[in-house]
């Protein structure tokens, strides 16, 4: 006996390329920032305090931040794929992003080293948390196995 499960709504595929895309500019950021260090930084036109800032984050920003990026991606490929374990991994991604924002908003003089920057972080957080619910929904209803 056979168990069928939902086709894929439309949907589906247009939020797994855009969590594609999303998560694969920051992975792209995360990647050069870690080869390239300051010269890619340089490319943003950072302020002594941004630059002393990011260099002051303690190593588990560092793992919180891999955790972030590459869960999201993850996420978004085995969303994709049709997978259950794209919400464990968005909620990783989550979780990465949870972190980097305790010690950018409660650690540490994030707000005021990023000026008017500090507003993506919490879009980003949005948008993790946006991908880990339909992640959930997606596996509620059946499309994901």
């Amino acid at each position: 006996m056979t168990i069928s499960r939902p086709a894929a709504p439309w949907h589906l595929w247009v939020v797994g390329v855009v969590a594609l895309l999303w998560n694969g500019l920051w992975c792209f950021d995360y990647t050069m920032t870690q080869t390239r260090g300051d010269a890619w930084l340089a490319n943003m036109d950072p302020t002594a305090l941004q630059m002393d800032w990011f260099h002051g984050m303690p190593a588990w920003t560092d793992g919180a931040w891999a955790f972030h990026v590459w869960g999201g991606a993850l996420g978004a490929v085995l969303l994709l794929l049709r997978r259950n374990w794209a919400l464990p991994a968005f909620v990783a991604a989550f979780l990465g992003w949870a972190a980097g924002a305790v010690y950018t908003f409660g650690l540490s003089n994030g707000m005021e080293a990023m000026g008017a920057y500090w507003p993506i972080l919490i879009v980003k957080g949005g948008v993790c948390a946006f991908f880990t619910w339909y992640a959930w929904t997606m596996g509620k209803t059946g499309v994901l196995r």
